[in-house]
């Protein structure tokens, strides 16, 4: 749905998009790995990497992670600054973590990943279609428009290192 919008005459028109559905990534992040080492695109013009990685449960609370927080410095402020859709967001700092954004960030692009958390079917067959929430996907789908409609006039975004969250002492 969100491609779908990108084309809609209204929609942002200074960058391009490119979506690509990975697979591998239990194994290693293989997809995401293999593509950032043989793009078909020029990676040096890449401005951004937004991942989707299991946003289908948005709970009650409509809490949504945030991940990669960290790898530009105006996603924070944009990330904030674009939330109408009454989302309680989980902000983490971090370009690493267990999904594809991680290959990208590596490559030296900002990235972010928004995550509705984990549940008692992940990796399981009764992973099914009537426990999405649905109502919850569209308002992730139209936070990362609002997100990508905004940054869409800033041109090449700049990259920022961050700490590994995974490798740091609890406080």
């Amino acid at each position: 749905k969100l491609a779908e919008t990108l084309v809609e005459d209204d929609a942002p028109k200074n960058n391009n998009y490119l979506f690509i559905a990975f697979s591998g990534e239990e194994m290693g992040l293989l997809g995401s790995n293999y593509y950032v080492k043989n793009p078909t695109i020029d990676t040096k013009k890449v401005s951004y990497m937004v991942n989707m990685d299991m946003v289908g449960r948005l709970n009650e609370e409509n809490t949504l992670a945030v991940h990669g927080v960290g790898t530009s410095p105006v996603f924070k402020q944009t990330l904030f600054a674009n939330n109408d859709q009454g989302l309680n967001i989980t902000e983490h700092e971090s370009g690493v973590g267990p999904s594809d954004h991680t290959s990208f960030y590596l490559a030296d692009i900002p990235v972010l990943h928004f995550f509705t958390g984990q549940h008692e079917d992940y990796h399981k067959p009764g992973d099914d279609a009537e426990k999405l929430n649905y109502e919850g996907m569209q308002k992730v789908q139209n936070y990362i428009y609002n997100i990508i409609s905004d940054l869409d006039d800033d041109g090449q975004l700049a990259f920022k290192k961050t700490k590994n969250e995974s490798e740091a002492v609890p406080d």
